[in-house]
Formats: C-alpha cells, structure tokens, sequence
C-alpha cells in the first residue's frame, strides 16, 4: 500500500471539507500533487489549456460553491498566467486557493530557473501567501487556506508548495474547521433600527453579494416586503433582487444618470447590505458620500474592515446580513404613508424607461442588444447567464430583466477572458441549469479554447460570440477621446463558426436581425454545446 504523504495530508484536507474540484495546468514542480490526487476519487481533476482559464474556472465555481475554488498551477510562467484569476477572486470577493508548485526548498532565494518569490508577486491581491517549508505544513496550511479564504471578506489564497517536499511520509490529519459565528445587535440597537424603518419616508437598500447563498435572496425580499423598501442591487449584482418585483429600483453600475443620482440623493435613510460599497457602486464615493453621509447611513457587513471603512455609519453593523434582515422581519412593521408611495414611485420613474429596451437599427450587421432581449424573452427561470466583459454586455447590465431563479455570473474585475470559463464551471456543477456565455471576439480569443471541455464533457452550454472585429469597449473610448484616431482597437478574427465545428461543437450564424429569435429559440431547445457566432455591428456601440 502506497505510504500516506504530505500531498495525500493537502487533499484529505480538501476532501474532508467539501472541496470536491480542481482546476490545473500540469507542471513538473507539483508531480508530488498529481500523484497523490489519483487516490482521491472524490475529487474532479479537470484539465485545462491555460492557467488563466483554469484560475476563472475556480473562481467562477468558488462563487457558486461559496467554498474555495481550487487552481493548481506551475512555478514561474504558470503561476504569472494564473495572477489574473487571483485579481479576479479578489475584486469579486470570491473564495479561491490557488496552488503553485515551487522550485525545490534548498534553492530558495537563489534565483533558480522560474523562481518567483510569490508574496512580493501577489500579497497586494491575495488574503494571504505562505510558502511551505516542510512536508508536515501542507495539511495544515491546506487547513489555514479554507478558513482565510472564507471568512470575512471571501478572496484567494495562494499556497506555495517545493516539489521537494511533496512525497515525504506525514500523520493523516484529522481537521474540522467550524463555521464562524456573528452576533446581531443587542435588542435596543434592533429595535432603534426598526423605528427608524419605520418612521422614514424615502429610505433606500443597496443589496449586495453577501445575499448570494442558500435563503439569502428570499430573506432580502421577506425584509424589504415586510418594510415596504425600495431596493437597489450593488454593482453586477442583479440577480440578488428580482428585476421585476415592485420594490426594485435599479442597480448602482457604471452609468447611471445624473437626473437618477439626484433623486437617490433626497433618500433619508440608506440601508448598505451585504456590499463592500466599492467606487462604482457608490459613483465614485458620492453616494453614499465620502467620510461622512448627510443620511442616516446603515452599513451591514461580516467584516470589521468593510464597516466604516470610506464612510462612517450611523449604524455600523458587523454582522451577517441574512442573520440582520431576517431578525428585522420579525418586527412589527406599521403601514407605510403616502410619502414613502410617492418616494417608490419617483425611484421607479428613473430606473424603468433606463431599463427599457432601445429601438436602435444598425446599419451594417446585427445590433447585439436585439440578441440580448431575445435571450431575455426566452430565457427559462433555471437560466445562469455568464458573462465576459466587453460592450456587447451592456445591454444585459441595462436591460435584461432577472427574473427569481435566473443567475448572473459576471467579473467584478471587468477581466477580459472570464466568460467560457465561467460558464464551463457553471455547467459542471448544476448540469440541470441552461448555461448561457455571452462573449466578444475579444475576450473569446483570450480563452475560448477552453471551450473544449464543453465537448470532452458534454456540457450543454451555448456561447454567443459577438463578432464585431474590435475591441469594442477600448474602442468606444478612443472615439469619445480622439474621435476619428483609430489605433491598437481593430481585431481580424477566424471563422468562429468553423472553428467550433473543429472543436466537434454545433454552430449556428446570425447574420441578420430577421434570423435572431429563430436561432436563438432553436439553441435553448438544445442540450448540448452549441456556438452562435453573430455578426454584431460595431457602429451600433460607437457614440
């Protein structure tokens, strides 16, 4: 019988506490770890082409999970093609470990062959960065690793493990981390909060990610139903509050009108839940306002640091959200008068002709919002709609209605290449769901190979590729800035059709706006890959 060793210690660790996928590019530093993950069935050992795609991939299936998504790379190039990933995991507040095979330990800080020293390279972006010394520290840093990478503010992790310090003989570990436990306001506290609620006359919730997890959507709508509280979800967050109940009032993006934030400003009492409150969601630190709101200002978020960090509260919670608003609905809750009707329906006269679908024709392709509401119109509630960045996801963010049950899987980080990745994990993990990738020419290029996975496994995923020959959002910016100067913004792409079929995936084309509800109904029907390569006008984006 093969002898227990300090890579079996890391994957029982793993194995012991649900992590039951990996993500990896193979590299001579971690042999040690592939030889040890053989006799560990239970975990998925998914192979990817790039460690960027393989990073995504945990990050994306840590947001689904809510348990660290694990990436396992090489030194040197490896670990500097998966730093993406960790600025991703970061910025979105997702759990991720991230695991990077070293040069043997008695070379260290030679400058051996690929030699990196990985806390200089990613201490700004990760929660912490250890380099095992010892055979015995894989286990217990494994252990360290799930607990960093989930409390507080969730983010990456990064393990940094010799390849000659993998195979020694260790003590199997017998861990069990215990989830952490937060208090709620003492009683006075609530019940100052709840006649707060109910005395304002233009109160406002900014929801966030922390209602991502099992009851956290249904509490946030029991809570602002209970209270009658017009809601606004954070930045890329539209999935935590149905688009379409009565109390929602938008989202807080990248674009939000002036004659909106005007209004927004007449709030009397600001209720932060679940979000970090970061520059975009606030516009740029105006609302709330920087260091000190003119509204009574509530802030609730797990994470002492987050409280008070740019604005100071009148009601600094640090606490669990969920734990916060389901203790609220509780309350007895009068009937709100007719300032907080007249508040509601003002919110709502800004937020729905701004969600309103455009009537705008191209005049040379196909304008991509049209694929967009024609996805929206078809789309079935167990829909998970996964995202790259780029212009052509706009209209989504503006336009696309979530409905409960619909997902929106979209890079915080505005990271190019995110899309197919996400939407490989996605589908591997709720196989039942409709997975749809919306990605430009751009991005796909980026990581689009990965999408033979969706193949190897029978994914049903559709990707939509909009194919304007540009890197559109860099583009758009350059015609605001030096109209009519183009440079570095022009892609000349392949046949993604042809390739798709190469890759044994079906494809489809839209060419026109006549052929999209067509093609786009005939892909839903489907359950298996599928490409749609569209051919998107680029001056429908183009001021």
């Amino acid at each position: 019988m093969k002898p227990f060793t300090s890579s079996h210690a890391l994957f029982q660790v793993f194995a012991d506490h649900g992590l039951d996928r990996i993500f990896l590019v193979p590299g001579e530093s971690y042999l040690g770890l592939l030889d040890a993950v053989v006799d560990f069935p239970q975990i998925d050992v998914v192979t990817c082409r790039h460690e960027g795609g393989a990073g995504y991939m945990a990050v994306a299936d840590g947001r689904l999970t809510r348990r660290p998504g694990v990436a396992l790379v090489s030194r040197g190039p490896g670990a500097s093609n998966a730093a993406i990933a960790v600025h991703t995991a970061q910025q979105d507040a997702v759990p991720m470990i991230l695991i990077v095979g070293q040069i043997a330990a008695r070379d260290l800080r030679r400058e051996a062959f690929q030699e990196i020293d990985y806390q200089k390279m990613y201490g700004s972006i990760a929660k912490w960065v250890f380099e095992c010394q010892t055979p015995e520290q894989l286990g217990e840093t494994a252990f360290k690793a799930i607990r960093m990478a989930t409390s507080g503010v969730p983010g990456p992790v990064v393990l940094v493990i010799p390849e000659d310090i993998q195979q020694q003989t260790v003590a199997k570990p017998a861990f069990k981390n215990h989830p952490q436990v937060f208090g709620l306001p003492e009683q006075s506290l609530m019940d100052e909060i709840g006649k707060r609620l109910a005395d304002a006359k233009r109160p406002l919730v900014i929801a966030g990610g922390m209602f991502n997890c099992p009851g956290g959507r249904e509490a946030l709508k029991a809570f602002v139903h209970h209270w009658q509280l017009p809601t606004m979800v954070s930045f890329r967050r539209h999935d935590i509050f149905a688009n379409d109940d009565p109390l929602f009032v938008g989202d807080l993006g990248l674009s939000n009108p002036a004659a909106q934030m005007a209004t927004l400003q007449e709030s009397d009492f600001i209720l932060a839940l679940g979000t970090r409150l970061g520059d975009i969601t606030t516009q740029n630190f105006q609302f709330p306002r920087y260091a000190q709101a003119p509204q009574a200002f509530l802030h609730c978020y797990p994470d002492s640091r987050i409280v008070n960090w740019d604005t100071v509260a009148d009601y600094p919670l640090v606490c669990d959200p969920v734990a916060l608003v389901r203790a609220l609905t509780q309350a007895n809750a009068t009937q709100p008068g007719s300032a907080r009707q007249e508040w509601l329906k003002a919110l709502r006269q800004h937020s729905e002709p701004y969600a309103a679908w455009p009537n705008r024709e191209a005049k040379k392709g196909v304008n991509f919002t049209d694929v967009v509401r024609a996805v929206a119109e078809n789309a079935s509630r167990d829909t998970t709609v996964c995202l790259d960045a780029g212009t052509f996801a706009a209209p989504v963010y503006r336009h696309f209605n979530f409905k409960s049950g619909q997902r929106l899987m979209a890079p915080l980080a505005g990271a190019m290449g995110y899309g197919t990745p996400a939407a490989l994990a996605c589908a591997m993990r709720e196989p039942e769901r409709t997975t749809i990738c919306m990605v430009g020419d751009g991005g796909f290029m980026m990581t689009g190979n990965e999408m033979i996975l969706a193949v190897e496994r029978k994914l049903p995923i559709i990707f939509i590729v909009s194919n304007n020959g540009s890197y559109g959002s860099i583009r758009l910016h350059q015609e605001r800035g030096y109209p009519g100067r183009v440079s570095g913004t022009s892609l000349f792409n392949p046949d993604f059709y042809t390739l798709a079929t190469s890759f044994g995936m079906k494809a489809a084309r839209i060419q026109y706006k006549a052929e999209i509800d067509s093609v786009i109904k005939s892909a839903l029907a489907t359950r298996e890959p599928l490409l749609i390569e569209v051919n998107s006008s680029l001056d429908a984006i183009l001021p």
